[in-house]
């Protein structure tokens, strides 16, 4: 479906990433349109070409005539928002999303949305330290990943045209997981990153330490500019797959830890090694 330009796509949460997406979708041809919170998110955007209307309310209008829903919010207010609204999509319509954690949200909403509107859950493994519609860019997925999470209630057309999605977005490597495989991997990728980056910014608070770093705390504690609204709900939200990742992180922590105490170079050794291979893996090609 996605390929089809003459299908109107709207967008609701008008930031970072629901403004990239607008950007590179509205370059492709497609109408965009958005209900987001801020008049001044909309006037931005229509200024620069991003979309081609917008509203701060829920309009009716607006949202019965998408063909695809993209919500850009934080799980909790997604729920709220289609327990709320749902009433208001056109028969036939595909909704997705951009959401960090899946199991607490696509059960919920597959089991509350009507029949004849489809939700087929997405990822995009993409963000900066700023937010607005102002930094977003139709640059930012290039090099990134894009996870799509079906169920089985979803069917191939809905999984097709996420992926799909993915794809014109310009998303390097498009994938799918079960949101059990997506929160687990998720719960080491990302929210482990950053428990570990918050912790290492906040264990030492001796003074005038930006004076004399270099680049490679600077690099280990980017993610430390933090979302604290948003990712603590995330956090929550995949608490026991998060925990779990936290343990492994402390006992290998731990391990390291021992074997300095003991002076074991060569176990340190092997350890660095072992790190070394396993991060080239994950350079991007």
């Amino acid at each position: 479906m996605i390929v089809d330009v003459s299908k109107k796509i709207l967008i609701v949460g008008l930031g970072l990433l629901g403004g990239s997406y607008a950007r590179i979708l509205k370059r492709f041809g497609f109408h965009v349109s958005t209900i987001t919170k801020e008049q001044s998110s909309i006037d931005y955007a229509i200024n620069e070409g991003i979309i081609d209307e917008g509203s701060t309310e829920i309009d009716k209008r607006i949202i019965g005539e998408a063909d695809l829903v993209i919500f850009a919010l934080y799980p909790h207010v997604f729920i709220e928002w289609i327990e709320k609204h749902q009433k208001l999509f056109k028969s036939g319509a595909i909704i997705t999303d951009v959401t960090g954690v899946k199991r607490s949200v696509v059960y919920k909403i597959q089991d509350i949305l009507r029949d004849d509107v489809e939700f087929i859950a997405a990822h995009p493994m993409a963000g900066r330290e700023v937010s607005g519609v102002e930094n977003s860019n139709d640059k930012m997925f290039q090099g990134a990943n894009y996870i799509v999470t079906p169920t089985d209630k979803n069917t191939p057309d809905a999984i097709n045209t996420c992926l799909e999605l993915g794809r014109l977005l310009g998303f390097s490597n498009v994938t799918t997981l079960s949101p059990e495989e997506h929160d687990e991997m998720i719960g080491f990728l990302s929210q482990l990153t950053h428990c570990i980056a918050i912790t290492l910014m906040t264990c030492n608070d001796k003074e005038d330490m930006e004076k004399f770093t270099g680049d490679s705390f600077r690099d280990l504690t980017r993610i430390a500019r933090i979302n604290d609204l948003m990712w603590s709900e995330l956090f929550v939200a995949n608490k026991d797959a998060l925990l779990t990742q936290m343990d492994l992180f402390m006992n290998k922590f731990k391990e390291l830890k021992l074997m300095l105490e003991a002076e074991d170079i060569d176990g340190m050794r092997e350890m660095m090694r072992h790190s070394t291979r396993r991060r080239a893996l994950f350079d991007k090609k």
